[in-house]
């Protein structure tokens, strides 16, 4: 389990908008992944709560982490659906994602977000989405 941590964490340091927002993948197993981010005040919109781009931001990536430990393939984002159900306000954004089904082409997968304050953790989104498996890539 150790060693596929290391690699997910790996292509999300290949990633410059993770690393620009300050993604950490704190849990990846065959078809479960957990990616955390600290709020910090740029990644909030007028209101002072997380900007919706920003939960969009983790449910995407989580959402794909799951799918392709999942699949063990490489993969991407075919299409999600996010439902924000209250402001995500605290200090920590953690997504948590499950793959529901998985096959040769695509998995079906759910993700829920929560917002990380001093009363505990509070469910502020919830996605599903579909990951596709790469086609090979032709050399050139």
């Amino acid at each position: 389990m150790e060693a596929l941590l290391e690699l997910g964490r790996q292509v999300l340091q290949e990633q410059s908008f993770s690393t620009y927002l300050g993604a950490e993948l704190t849990h990846l197993a065959p078809g479960d992944a957990v990616l955390e981010l600290r709020l910090r005040n740029e990644l909030r919109q007028q209101y002072g709560f997380a900007h919706g781009g920003v939960l969009s931001y983790l449910a995407d990536n989580a959402l794909t982490f799951a799918g392709g430990s999942a699949m063990q393939v490489p993969v991407v984002t075919s299409e999600f659906k996010i439902n924000y159900l209250r402001p995500a306000v605290g200090t920590r954004l953690i997504a948590r994602a499950r793959t529901v089904h998985a096959g040769r082409r695509q998995a079906v997968c759910h993700c829920d977000i929560y917002a990380v304050s001093e009363k505990g953790e509070t469910l502020v989104a919830v996605a599903q989405g579909t990951i596709a498996a790469m086609a090979p890539r032709e050399e050139t």
